[in-house]
């Protein structure tokens, strides 16, 4: 078995952890900690440049660093836009999903984040058809962002 694989597979596997423990973090508080945000960001930065380092192939580390950069960027601009709409947690979480779906490829990024949007929307779409919401309801992004995460990297 390689170890590449391995390695990179139990990465996943502690995302998905981390991924379901900000979930309800942020479902319970609005909030996404940095305490958790910050160092993923920090140990998937350093993952992503130790894996071009062994495998002497630096264009996954490019593309996961561009796509920190453009993911977080495009999640600043909402937050400038309107900060009541969108938090800094979610930028922050925006810029750890742009890594890794980077690193995964251009494909997965799009997917990825075109689809936290549209779960996002649908799920505000069915609140407010059941009339448990309004236009002004404040509802936790997180979890969308980090579906469409998983969506991106399982189909992308």
């Amino acid at each position: 078995m390689d170890i590449r694989f391995v390695l990179v597979s139990l990465v996943h596997v502690v995302l998905l952890g981390i991924g379901g423990w900000l979930i309800v973090i942020d479902v319970r508080t609005h909030r996404l900690p940095n305490r958790i945000v910050l160092p993923t960001l920090v140990g998937l930065t350093a993952l992503a440049a130790f894996d071009a380092l062994v495998t002497g192939e630096s264009e996954a580390l490019v593309r996961a660093l561009l796509g920190m950069l453009i993911l977080g960027g495009f999640y600043a601009v909402l937050r400038a836009i309107s900060s009541a709409g969108m938090g800094g947690g979610d930028v922050k979480l925006a810029a750890v999903i742009g890594l890794v779906l980077g690193w995964h490829g251009w494909t997965a990024l799009a997917i990825g984040a075109a689809s936290a949007f549209v779960l996002g929307a649908l799920y505000a779409l069915v609140l407010i058809l059941l009339r448990k919401a309004n236009g002004a309801t404040r509802i936790a992004f997180g979890p969308w962002m980090i579906a469409g995460a998983v969506l991106g990297v399982v189909l992308g």
